[in-house]
C-alpha cells in the first residue's frame, strides 16, 4: 500500500460544484516500502470533486511520481485505490480555503474601517464646500 507523505494543492477553486485541487513540484509525495516519491507535473495535476457527492470526477488524470531516475505512473482511479488519499483529500475538502472564497471577518471587519474613514474624509469635504459656498442649509444638514 502507498501512503500520502504530503498532499497540499498549489492551486484551489471552487467552479460551481466542482472544486478543482492543482499540485505542482514538491506538493505532493508519496511512500512505497520506505521511499519517498515527489510528484512531478509532467502528466496529470488535478483532481476534480464534486462537493455534492464528493467523488472524483477525473479518475483516468495519471499522477506521476519521482525517486531519482525511478518512475511511479498511476491513474487517479488506481491512486484512489491504493493509498490513504482519502484522508488527505478530505483534510483538504473540510479545512482548505478555496480562492473563490467570501472573505473572512477580519477582512470584512477592516475593510468596513476603511469605509468608514473615506465616509468620514467625504463628509469634511462636504462641510468645507458649504463653508466655501456659504451654503447654511447644507452646513446645516450635514452637522445632523
Amino acid at each position: 500500500m502507498l501512503h500520502v507523505q504530503l498532499m497540499k494543492p498549489f492551486y484551489s477553486k471552487l467552479e460551481g460544484q466542482k472544486m478543482k485541487l492543482v499540485f505542482a513540484y514538491q506538493y505532493f509525495s508519496i511512500k512505497k516500502d520506505d521511499e519517498l516519491f515527489h510528484f512531478i507535473p509532467v502528466e496529470g495535476k488535478e483532481i476534480i470533486v464534486n462537493m455534492n457527492t464528493y467523488q472524483v470526477e477525473n479518475l483516468s488524470e495519471v499522477f506521476v511520481f519521482q525517486k531519482g531516475n525511478r518512475f511511479i505512473r498511476l491513474p487517479l482511479y488506481q491512486l484512489l485505490l491504493v493509498s490513504d488519499i482519502h484522508t488527505h483529500l478530505q483534510t483538504i475538502l473540510q479545512h482548505g480555503e478555496p480562492e473563490d472564497r467570501e472573505p473572512g471577518s477580519d477582512v470584512k471587519e477592516e475593510a468596513n474601517e476603511f469605509i468608514s474613514l473615506l465616509e468620514e474624509a467625504n463628509l469634511s469635504r462636504m462641510i468645507d464646500y458649504a463653508l466655501q459656498n456659504r451654503d447654511e442649509n447644507l452646513f446645516n444638514r450635514l452637522l445632523h
